[in-house]
């Protein structure tokens, strides 16, 4: 289920971003260098982005791919462009923005363009996780931010506590057999239906509830479970680690 949230925050950036477009800055921003910040889509944060006579200009892109479905820049099948050979139409490349686009850029493709993905990825994590932690390390238990282990890896390592967490957490689903982990957890973001169960062997009913509020709620996955399900939840996290 996609997060309300999300889709709230996606109106709201968009328009942010359309007012910014075609504004310069000072090129501060790690996270910036070496692209346009998109002019209608991805998220307008503090200050402007960056681009300098010695960084790659990328053109601004369409709205966002659906939730869940990465970039066809990030994921395209074929050959690809070997790093040594990757250049952007002006400036340079960081060695950074190098390992990011190694075995990412399709031949044909500008390499400016896979870049921005992976920089529009970390411009939400940067919005997100401002406004509401949980709701951004959901967003990428759920997958409604693609690509953000490789992007946070090689573009904005400073989220990394947020991939990390949510490496040990659950979307909404069934989960069953070795990838249940014992824990407490505490729902991300949940909805008024968010309702959950937990069984053991045989099917046997070791808890089960229901919040009827958007209030988060914790729940204990014992050693005995076999299966978890959850559904209007968004996300389970595991207990402390937030922070």
């Amino acid at each position: 289920m996609r997060n309300p949230f999300l889709a709230c925050a996606a109106v709201i950036l968009t328009a942010a971003a359309l007012a910014a477009c075609g504004s310069s800055a000072d090129g501060n921003d790690p996270e910036a260098a070496g692209a346009r910040r998109p002019a209608a889509s991805g998220p307008a944060v503090p200050g402007p982005s960056a681009t300098t006579a010695t960084e790659p200009t990328a053109p601004p892109t369409e709205e966002p791919a659906a939730s869940g479905s990465s970039a066809p820049a990030a994921t395209a099948e074929g050959p690809k462009t070997p790093v040594d050979e990757i250049t952007p139409a002006t400036g340079t490349f960081t060695k950074k923005q190098k390992e990011y686009l190694k075995d990412r850029v399709p031949k044909g493709m500008d390499p400016a363009a896979v870049l921005q993905t992976g920089q529009e990825t970390c411009d939400k994590l940067r919005y997100l996780v401002k406004a509401d932690r949980d709701t951004a390390v959901g967003a990428i238990v759920t997958g409604e931010i693609p690509d953000a282990k490789d992007a946070v890896a090689g573009l904005c390592t400073q989220h990394q506590a947020l991939v990390d967490e949510a490496a040990y957490g659950y979307p909404d689903g069934k989960h069953s057999g070795k990838k249940l982990r014992p824990g407490v957890y505490r729902s991300a973001s949940p909805t008024t239906d968010c309702s959950w169960q937990i069984e053991g062997a045989g099917g046997k009913e070791l808890a089960s509830g229901a919040s009827g509020t958007r209030k988060s709620r914790k729940i204990t996955i014992p050693d005995s479970a076999r299966t978890f399900t959850s559904t209007g939840c968004y996300a389970w996290l595991p207990e402390g680690a937030a922070g």
